[in-house]
């Protein structure tokens, strides 16, 4: 059984690029040839020490692990290395891509959009959190242009306040409630809502008579290298 692109580490890769046999990996990591054979070959699941202990090894942060850096960044500092004993607690979740924002956000209500948008089993590493109803949703066209562009994914994250001023995944209207990533400010009286490109004009809401709710916070951007 293998596991999909998005989990699966460049080891094999790096080991080509290093020079390096899976023998002198698993001197550098103390982890057995057999186990790290299993990680570069997709066919065993890496868990947070193995992951951390090859970013060390390699010298890379633990996201540049991940096939899809090939393809993908984000505003993780890649100048972070984990030493080979460190208190740091790393926790990597796999947040499922997504074509359209669902209204109302869980594992299983995503997995549902990821399949009926097209994007089944396709999924993106976050580090650090703990929200499982986050998604990533990913934006095929250029209307958000030019703070998000066609490619990008927006992790969206349910569980993070949206302050005022912050971008976020939101629902608007009374007819015929609309979903749109748009930037929220709260005033005493309104709402008011901003399309990120400042291409369209600002929608102002009534508090306590229209429509509104905040579906999720945009917490991070994973564009498409150019």
């Amino acid at each position: 059984m293998s596991f999909s692109t998005s989990t699966e580490l460049r080891v094999k890769e790096l080991l080509r690029e290093k020079g390096w046999t899976t023998k002198v990996l698993a001197e550098k990591t103390g982890m057995s040839e057999s186990y790290l054979t299993h990680i570069k070959n997709g066919t065993r699941r890496w868990n947070e020490d193995s992951l951390r202990k090859l970013a060390n090894a390699f010298e890379l942060s633990p996201l540049e692990l991940f096939a899809q850096r090939r393809k993908r960044t984000d505003n993780i500092d890649n100048n972070v290395s984990l030493p080979e004993t460190s208190d740091v607690s790393l926790k990597i979740q796999v947040v499922p891509v997504v074509g359209d924002v669902p209204s109302n956000p869980s594992p299983y209500n995503n997995q549902l959009m990821q399949i009926t948008t097209g994007f089944k089993e396709v999924f993106v590493p976050v580090l650090n959190t703990s929200d499982n109803a986050m998604f990533a949703l990913s934006i095929d066209n250029n209307n958000l242009f030019p703070t998000f562009t066609k490619g990008d994914f927006l992790i969206i994250s349910p569980e993070v306040w949206t302050r005022s001023g912050d971008i976020g995944a939101v629902e608007f209207g009374n007819d015929i409630p609309v979903k749109a990533i748009m930037r929220v400010t709260y005033t005493d009286d309104f709402i008011v809502l901003e399309s990120v490109n400042h291409k369209e004009a600002p929608v102002a809401l009534v508090r306590g008579k229209d429509h509104f709710r905040i579906i999720g916070r945009v917490v991070q951007r994973i564009q498409r290298l150019a």
